[in-house]
């Protein structure tokens, strides 16, 4: 689709310039963030070569892992880079230790930080970024068989990209729920409430709903504590015997079961990370391999 303030998907994405002599695309995706980091480093598995692999995939084969780093770009902060990652800058909300704003026994005691932040993470105040457009492109030219995102912005199907192609591994705001002891998600909860009380109320609309609905009430998240969703693993374990090649973007794969999720291909497929740490290799790939690669950088860069 086209954007405004677009330029070429070929001059875009190093990852996306072999691509583009390949595929020959006339995708237009925003510019690259200003201050992304350019490619700086690599081993093993090259651009080049991935390159001609998606173009000579066969169709419905190519499985991508995304994860914070894809949405950077976009304007929202990934979780654990020093000085600017979501963990850092949560000083205002008083937390015992960053990670509690998502944890669920934490929220279950005291749901007013993460209530606070819920406003400034909601769906609508970001844009795609070019690695967005770029999954989007993969299903256009009928590459893509899904991708597995950590992340709840819902920036891929803002994208373009269809849903049914998305395995939101820690949820979205696509939905709400009552909380509960157990672990699993509760009743669900009119969307447009949460989303009045985040948006456009305080504590008294959220302490409204909770004595609507008999007790806490969230987005669909997923919170340290909570189960994955059954989708999750059912498309996990439909997907990957399937895969002709993996690409990891924007991830420290320091998070499971979602890190793990890289050691389920069959033995010998190609598995690409593009990632600005280099990272994985305790959970099996081998940039010494000559079908493992890393890229050192941004994954819009």
């Amino acid at each position: 689709p086209a954007v405004s303030s677009g330029v070429c998907f070929g001059t875009t994405m190093k990852l996306c310039l072999p691509l583009a002599a390949t595929c020959r695309s006339l995708i237009c995706v925003p510019r690259a963030h200003p201050f992304a980091t350019a490619a700086s480093s690599g081993v093993g598995l090259g651009l080049p070569r991935v390159a001609e692999l998606i173009g000579s995939a066969t169709p419905g084969s190519v499985v991508v892992m995304a994860g914070a780093g894809v949405s950077v770009s976009s304007g929202i902060p990934d979780f654990r880079s020093p000085g600017t990652g979501l963990y850092d800058n949560l000083q205002e909300y008083g937390l015992p230790y960053p990670e509690a704003i998502f944890d669920l026994d934490f929220y279950r005691r005291n749901p007013k930080p993460f209530q606070r932040l819920c406003k400034e993470l909601w769906p609508g105040n970001f844009a795609p970024s070019p690695t967005h457009y770029f999954f989007k492109l993969l299903h256009d030219k009928g590459k893509l068989r899904r991708v597995f995102t950590q992340n709840i912005d819902s920036l891929e199907t803002a994208s373009g990209l269809p849903a049914d192609l998305v395995v939101a591994a820690h949820g979205n705001f696509d939905g709400a729920h009552r909380v509960t002891d157990t672990g699993h998600p509760g009743a669900a909860v009119p969307l447009e409430e949460v989303r009045q009380a985040a948006l456009h109320g305080g504590d008294a609309e959220w302490d409204a709903l909770f004595e609507a609905h008999g007790g806490p009430v969230k987005p669909s998240i997923v919170f340290f504590g909570e189960q994955l969703p059954r989708r999750f693993f059912e498309l996990a374990r439909a997907d990957f015997p399937k895969c002709e090649l993996l690409l990891v973007l924007g991830t420290s794969l320091g998070v499971h079961p979602f890190a793990g999720l890289v050691g389920e291909t069959r033995v010998g497929v190609p598995r690409l990370l593009i990632n600005r740490d280099r990272v994985g290799e305790h959970l099996g790939l081998d940039f010494a391999s000559g079908t493992d690669g890393w890229v050192g950088g941004d994954s819009d860069a």
